[in-house]
């Protein structure tokens, strides 16, 4: 049933928010491409369903419609996303929904690049498919604020993790202040960011992998980028394992060619980058050619200095604060106190993330 208001019947609702699902599934797992999901409907019946493909190809409608092994004639086709219409790396979504002579298109928002944007309707009702837009778009836009964020800024989507003490303590060299839980959600947050932005000294002083240890998730281990202006990297360190098949970056300023050769043998790529006049890189020009290099989300997991300028910089568009149940006593330790008080204040929205951690809390900033 649907009203003046509503342009949409519940039985449309049904089949987008089947949609929404395949496309949530898929989320974090299709590379620079949104993750979309794509449902083929005849006589109010699915026949036939898709979602992006992991890294991004192909779409969902391309694979939706192929799945149907009958006529997509004649067919309601309800997608998350507005159909591409622009020739990439692969043909436009636009041509394969007009060969497939569906009947109608239904898609709750529009696709934020330019390429895209506000013209698939026009090209699909010019060759007599009706069209409609907006259904659900209030869920919709949530799936894509990471991609919308990317799309209208030229920027990587920035998310930060920390973790402390109850007593919001940090100690170098204690990899594990928090539980097997907690853990478990840091590299569930690795599989689905393209890179993960770290620190040198965090290398040197925990020797972290820096991949993802979940079964089934360890390929959608990030890129590690690291900040290390003078190449003091260690050489034995866990990241450059050769079990790890991920891509290695370094942001550098050095001039030290033997180092520089050792870690081009072991297939790191270096990139020889600015300072500033402190001597410093330029946190937002890092990011900057970290997007440039098709990275479009990165996790950033480093000590409490690169955590304290991003957030002077405004740079995180959300944050995960762990928090374990262990004391530390003040000895030596870094107090991060401060970054919470920060985030607190920076951040509009927060809530504790409803998930088992045993005796750990996860608060998450946004």
């Amino acid at each position: 049933m649907s009203t003046k208001k509503d342009k949409f019947t519940s039985k449309d609702r049904s089949f987008m928010q089947i949609a929404i699902n395949l496309a949530v599934n898929r989320s974090g797992y299709t590379g620079s491409n949104p993750s979309v999901g794509c449902v083929v409907v005849k006589n109010n019946d699915v026949v036939s369903f898709g979602s992006t493909n992991i890294n991004g190809r192909p779409h969902a409608e391309t694979i939706a419609l192929n799945n149907n092994k009958k006529s997509n004639k004649g067919a309601t086709v309800y997608v998350t996303l507005e159909p591409c219409s622009h020739y990439g790396k692969t043909p436009p979504c636009t041509k394969a929904l007009i060969k497939s002579k569906v009947k109608k298109v239904i898609y709750s928002v529009e696709d934020s690049d330019s390429r895209s944007f506000k013209k698939s309707k026009k090209i699909l009702t010019l060759n007599k498919i009706t069209t409609k837009s907006g259904l659900l778009k209030n869920k919709v836009n949530k799936i894509y604020k990471k991609y919308n964020f990317t799309k209208k800024n030229n920027f990587p989507y920035i998310t930060g993790k920390l973790a402390s003490s109850y007593n919001l303590l940090i100690e170098k060299g204690n990899k594990y202040i928090t539980n097997q839980y907690s853990r478990m959600v840091s590299h569930q947050l690795r599989s689905k960011n393209q890179g993960l932005l770290t620190s040198f000294i965090t290398v040197n002083t925990d020797n972290p992998k820096l991949n993802c240890r979940i079964n089934g998730l360890e390929k959608f281990s990030p890129t590690i980028i690291v900040i290390d202006r003078d190449l003091q990297i260690k050489l034995n360190s866990l990241i450059f394992n050769k079990m790890n098949k991920k891509k290695i970056i370094i942001f550098h300023k050095s001039k030290n060619l033997s180092k520089i050769k050792k870690l081009k043998t072991k297939g790191i790529t270096l990139i020889n980058f600015k300072t500033e006049k402190d001597n410093y890189f330029d946190l937002k020009k890092i990011f900057q050619k970290i997007y440039k290099l098709g990275i479009n989300s990165v996790l950033v997991e480093c000590g409490s200095n690169i955590t304290r300028k991003m957030l002077l910089k405004n740079l995180f568009n959300e944050f995960y604060f762990f928090r374990s149940n262990k004391m530390l006593n003040k000895r030596q330790k870094i107090n991060v106190l401060d970054i919470k008080s920060k985030l607190d204040k920076k951040f509009k929205n927060k809530n504790f993330v409803n998930t088992y951690l045993d005796k750990d809390k996860l608060m998450h900033y946004y």
